[in-house]
């Protein structure tokens, strides 16, 4: 695997081949950006998922389809009534039903589409505002819904399976309060539920060396939006044969997100993921390295290795 400034030094070789003997002044910020597009780079495998959609469009909905209302804000999409006050439905965590759907034309004469629902006996109207091709996609969501279908899809796929979780970003089971979690080891899902607004999936899953349960927030697979997919969360495979030169000490750092001195790039990556800037000096001693972090965490590397960090 390429390490990722590798890449970034390919792609500023032309600037340090006429800057660099200026010194420090020469130097250029890669920036978070720049950061980004190697990552992307260095860790695409062909761009397919381990867990591709299964999602259905709308022409594909049968009457009756259900969708888990995760926010009571969900009041504000729907058609206000005459027949009822929409504003006193208590929606979040029920489910609604799917009834059909209808197109209306609009002043500049295109059609779109209204979806309705059935909650409790009250017909609800989803002015979606998009034409009937932006809302027959596989991708096509609705705000503070999620498709009951999907949850229990995911459910058949991954529950009593092994993953290996790749964030450190657990959540307590009880009190939903985030915890320090471990990276690449072994866990057990055990649930697949609805989440809420911002993270429509919640992912449980307990740890196979001692029993610790937690949970991520995961996007619906196959729905826009960086970062919290699948592939970002779990690996089908074991992370640590992938790296069989790296010490058990090491390893265990790089399990509890810690690092030390004389740890490589590759090895400070995998335990503290990516840094959100970084800063190259060359010197007459050696290419110096600053990976800065949220909070203000850095990383110092001289030639590669790791010098300081705090």
């Amino acid at each position: 695997m390429r390490n990722v400034f590798q890449i970034l030094m390919l792609g500023c070789l032309p600037f340090m081949l006429s800057g660099c003997f200026t010194g420090v002044e020469g130097t250029k910020a890669i920036t978070e950006k720049d950061v980004k597009r190697a990552i992307e780079q260095m860790d695409n495998s062909g761009g397919e998922s381990s867990l591709p959609s299964r999602a259905d469009s709308l022409l594909s909905w049968h009457e009756g389809k259900g969708f888990w209302c995760v926010d009571n804000r969900a009041r504000l999409i729907f058609k206000p009534s005459s027949a009822y006050d929409i504003d006193t439905l208590e929606l979040e965590g029920k489910m609604l039903t799917y009834k059909g759907f209808d197109t209306h034309r609009q002043l500049d004469n295109s059609e779109v589409v209204d979806i309705f629902f059935d909650f409790e006996g009250h017909s609800l109207v989803y002015p979606s505002g998009k034409v009937y091709a932006d809302v027959n996609r596989r991708s096509f969501t609705i705000p503070f819904m999620v498709d009951d279908d999907v949850v229990q899809d995911l459910t058949k796929r991954l529950v009593n399976k092994t993953v290996y979780v790749k964030t450190p970003l657990w959540y307590g089971i009880d009190d939903g309060y985030q915890i320090k979690g471990r990276r690449f080891i072994p866990v057990m899902i055990t649930a697949i539920k609805p989440g809420d607004t911002a993270h429509p999936l919640r992912v449980e899953f307990s740890a196979q060396d001692n029993s610790d349960r937690a949970f991520v927030w995961m996007k619906v697979p196959g729905t826009d939006g960086a970062g919290r997919d699948f592939d970002s969360l779990f690996s089908l495979t074991d992370v640590r044969k992938q790296y069989p030169d790296i010490s058990p000490v090491t390893w265990n750092n790089i399990v509890n997100g810690k690092v030390d001195e004389g740890m490589t790039k590759e090895e400070c990556r995998l335990a503290m993921g990516n840094p959100v800037n970084v800063r190259q000096l060359p010197d007459q001693s050696g290419l110096r390295e600053y990976w800065y972090y949220d909070g203000g965490r850095y990383l110092f590397f001289v030639d590669g290795l790791l010098k300081e960090f705090r």
